[in-house]
């Protein structure tokens, strides 16, 4: 793909690498999907699972035809603060693997408080749509605890929108989701993977909120119906005043 946008050869330094490009594929399938008839692209999720749960979130970020994103084990520059500091770091995930990101973010290996931003910005760039992060218990690499913690800081921007965010700020026993506010999160049992358990939480939190936000649209509607056939009278006795 860089071959083919940047045949020129070499990349600028704070160019985007493969989690970027990944990105880039995800809003390409929506293109589709907006295309497609038969796919109602009003409501539709993107995920990823460990690296891809860091392009989806990128991807969610930028492209807002995501209703609801969720990611999964997306550990260091994923959904987990750098500044946490646990599990994967900057200089290891470069080190391993130094095409995902831009080359300018190597100079911050062992810098995470230099960094100007933090992952629960990223996060928080998804607002007011609904964003899920999940975290696995024995996933240490991916600091479930430092995911969760993006998720926490990221609600203050969902309260700003007049939405509740992540429903609690201390960190839940496994097994147990935090699911009723735009911002959802669960620890499972287990390692690095997505497992049936976490696909029926995702299918929750997407039917519960979008059964909900449907119904809500509707009942505005009604009201709306009703103002509009309500016999009101202008200052001039012919026209209603305006909602």
């Amino acid at each position: 793909m860089y071959k083919l946008l940047d045949p020129e050869g070499s990349l600028a330094t704070d160019a985007g690498g493969a989690i970027s490009a990944w990105a880039w594929g995800l809003s390409r399938i929506m293109d589709y999907l907006e295309a497609d008839k038969q796919i109602d692209a009003k409501h539709v999720a993107v995920f990823g699972l460990s690296r891809l749960g860091k392009a989806a979130l990128w991807a969610g970020a930028q492209d807002t035809r995501f209703a609801v994103v969720i990611s999964g084990c997306s550990g260091t520059t994923g959904a987990a603060l750098a500044r946490h500091r646990a599990g994967e770091t900057i200089e290891q995930i470069n080190g391993l693997f130094p095409h995902w990101f831009c080359d300018n973010y190597k100079g911050y290996a062992n810098r995470e408080h230099d960094l100007p931003v933090d992952q629960h910005m990223l996060l928080a760039l998804i607002a007011p749509r609904w964003v899920y992060v999940s975290s696995a218990s024995q996933d240490d690499w991916a600091d479930p605890l430092g995911e969760f913690l993006s998720c926490v800081h990221a609600t203050p921007v969902y309260r700003l929108y007049g939405l509740s965010g992540l429903a609690g700020n201390i960190f839940p026993p496994v097994d147990t989701p935090l699911a009723s506010g735009h911002v959802g999160y669960h620890l499972r049992t287990g390692s690095h993977g997505t497992e049936l358990a976490d696909l029926k939480r995702f299918v929750e939190f997407m039917q519960r909120h979008w059964h909900t936000n449907d119904q809500t649209v509707r009942v505005e509607r009604e009201k709306k119906r009703e103002c509009d056939s309500r016999p009101t009278t202008g200052g001039d006795g012919n026209h209603a005043p305006q909602l």
